[in-house]
């Protein structure tokens, strides 16, 4: 007697390797599932300029990344001595507009060719919500935390996400045509616009997304929201807020991840990897120098281990600290 109505997920066709450049862009969620390929050392971008929401403020941010937009002092707005960028994320401000415009062009220009030899582009809307700048009408990607009067608020339409997202798509596939688009819409609820306009957001953006999928080049969908919704559908699967996951459950999103898009090899490598990774952030002790140095020896013989079978990974840092542990550097 099954007492849960559990989603598969289906095999990707086109499989995530050590060899393959992943970049995501949108919601909290996308970082989330960013973060679990960074701990294996996988070749992945998370959110170039901050967590985006809404599907304009993704196409904006995919659109600076293409264009290799170069930003100056006049793409800046300076509110109260803070000098910040509404199509960037809170990160991204600064009471020195010289440093942040170098902060942001050095990322733009990373990004641009991170992107133009990805294989994968993953994107994740979380709300169909958009914010106006009142003095401007441009869409925001983050308020900034200044006042709501200084901002519209609008929910956009399924037919205005589909046509700018079908002129996105063709500009990506016209600069980069073997990348592969894979949309997802975030399970984190926005709970400002209440139970029902959550609801609503959401549906305009699965409406969407399922138009878009119709289009040749679109690369598929990821059915996180109906994981944590039908399948989890638990509050001990969320965080304190009851808004956002818990490790728990991104765990549990996780492993479906891996399983349509990692081979048994790839994901073998993520998990010896995930190992040194977890012991170069834990901080050892007070220890005897020969239990230091066991520790050191047996992490540097799995970097070796596994760098001999994806020379390209990068366990850089992990090895010096580890040798210098053993050395009794620290």
């Amino acid at each position: 007697m099954d007492l849960r109505t559990i989603v598969k997920t289906d095999p990707s066709p086109y499989k995530i390797s050590y060899n393959s450049r992943v970049m995501f862009i949108g919601s909290c969620f996308a970082t989330a599932i960013g973060m679990k390929m960074n701990a294996g050392r996988m070749p992945v971008m998370i959110n170039p300029s901050g967590t985006v929401f809404n599907p304009v403020s993704v196409s904006n941010t995919l659109k600076i990344i293409t264009d290799r937009k170069e930003f100056g002092i006049e793409d800046l707005y300076n509110f109260n001595g803070t000098y910040l960028s509404f199509y960037h994320y809170t990160d991204f401000s600064s009471d020195d507009p010289d440093k942040l415009l170098q902060k942001i062009n050095c990322r733009i220009k990373e990004a641009h060719n991170f992107l133009m030899s990805a294989e994968f582009l993953f994107i994740t809307f979380g709300t169909a919500r958009v914010y106006r700048w009142k003095e401007t009408g441009v869409i925001v990607s983050n308020c900034h935390k200044i006042p709501s009067s200084y901002f519209d608020s609008e929910l956009l339409a399924v037919n205005e996400i589909v046509t700018l997202w079908q002129q996105q798509l063709d500009i990506l596939h016209s600069l980069s045509p073997n990348l592969k688009v894979v949309f997802t819409i975030s399970p984190v609820r926005h709970w400002k616009d209440g139970a029902h306009g959550n609801q609503v957001s959401k549906s305009a953006l699965f409406l969407a997304i399922e138009e878009l999928l119709k289009y040749p080049a679109s690369g598929g969908y990821f059915p996180a929201y109906e994981i944590l919704m039908d399948d989890l559908r638990d509050y001990r699967f969320y965080d304190n807020d009851m808004l956002h996951l818990s490790d728990t459950a991104i765990d549990y999103i996780w492993n479906l991840f891996t399983e349509s898009y990692f081979d048994s090899k790839t994901m073998e490598i993520w998990r010896e990897a995930v190992k040194i990774t977890k012991s170069y952030e834990h901080r050892l002790m007070a220890d005897s120098p020969s239990g230091i140095k066991r520790f050191a020896e047996g992490l540097l013989k799995q970097i070796s281990e596994v760098t001999g079978k994806v020379p390209q990974i990068d366990l850089k840092k992990e090895k010096a600290y580890f040798t210098d542990l053993l050395s009794g550097k620290l």
